[in-house]
């Protein structure tokens, strides 16, 4: 797995349809190429390469930054949005006015929901 100086790589649930739409439209928007997408569904090996292991990579969107840092959640939402045209605005937005904490106890909460939903509905692959 080699990465260029400006790639961040993100690690999405691409059996989340909800998840899966929005990876699609940040992928539309992302002709630059700034961004690398890694459904962890298709690429379970591309976790091992960056330290993760599939049940924590499901529970939370990931994103490895250019210089090998793991960031999740908002934080790694902020990291996309950064690198997206159109999207910049709300990545200094959330930063600016401090809102990644209480985007973060939301999201938490979502995405510990969504988990949830995946595995009650005999989705679950991490079982």
């Amino acid at each position: 797995m080699t990465m260029s100086m400006a790639e961040l790589i993100t690690f999405f649930d691409g059996g989340c349809p909800l998840c899966s739409r929005e990876i699609a439209h940040y992928r539309k928007i992302d002709r630059a190429g700034r961004v690398r997408w890694v459904d962890i569904t298709q690429e379970p090996n591309a976790l091992a390469a960056a330290g993760l292991d599939l049940p924590t990579a499901m529970r939370r969107l990931h994103v490895q930054d250019p210089e090998g840092r793991m960031l999740s959640g908002v934080a790694a939402f902020v990291a996309i949005w950064r690198r997206l045209p159109r999207w910049h605005w709300l990545a200094r937005l959330v930063s600016g006015l401090h809102l990644t904490g209480p985007l973060e106890w939301a999201y938490r909460r979502f995405a510990e929901r969504r988990f949830r939903q995946r595995c009650a509905d005999g989705a679950c692959p991490v079982e």
